[in-house]
């Protein structure tokens, strides 16, 4: 229990550090979340990305895209939907803008475009086979739970899709398909965030 630690001494802490920081982790405190800030205005609005960077020095511009490049990076997600497939065009087509290394970025892309690619025609093909076998199976469990109840000639007719049990099993069956896919994609954006 000693190692908890009280607000307090977690501020003197900090006040601490901001004491022995050096100027350029203040630049970084300070114009990183600029960065961020922007780009939360970028995916929202429709403002000139390049415009509002050019309005920082050199200095400053270099910590502001890398606030920037976080934030966009962090909203490519797999495309579930067509809001998601827009967001990701938007926070890819900023990347592009801002990343020096043209060439790196279109080859992360290509791959980042071929996980969407299989995550959409693939993936739309496993989810409804895991679907019907997922409702086969609990099909399954649920006539045998009746006629344990109810006797072995005892039938229910129970809209299965809608029973909770069953959502919450499909839920995680969707939840073990993504994941292969979120893996591959976490790879590539990190590949996206460490070039220049």
């Amino acid at each position: 229990m000693a190692d908890i630690k009280s607000a307090y001494e977690i501020a003197m802490e900090k006040a601490k550090n901001i004491e022995t920081a050096t100027p350029e982790e203040r630049m970084k405190w300070k114009f990183v979340p600029k960065g961020e800030e922007l780009a939360g205005k970028y995916m929202k609005d429709d403002i000139n990305l390049l415009a509002e960077l050019n309005k920082y020095n050199d200095v400053e511009r270099k910590y502001v895209v890398q606030g920037v490049a976080a934030i966009l990076i962090r909203n490519i997600d797999l495309p579930k939907n067509d809001t998601v497939k827009k967001s990701n065009r938007k926070a890819m087509d900023g990347i592009k803008l801002i990343k020096k290394d043209k060439a790196g970025v279109e080859n992360v892309f290509s791959k980042i475009r071929y996980v969407f690619n299989h995550y959409t025609e693939q993936g739309e093909q496993q989810k409804k086979q895991a679907y019907e076998q997922v409702k086969a199976q609990f099909a399954i469990k649920l006539q045998q739970a009746v006629q344990q109840q109810m006797g072995t000639n005892a039938r229910m007719n129970i809209d299965i899709e809608r029973h909770p049990q069953f959502q919450e099993e499909w839920r995680k069956m969707l939840t073990r398909l993504d994941a292969q896919y979120i893996q591959h994609l976490n790879e590539y954006k990190h590949e996206l965030q460490a070039l220049s």
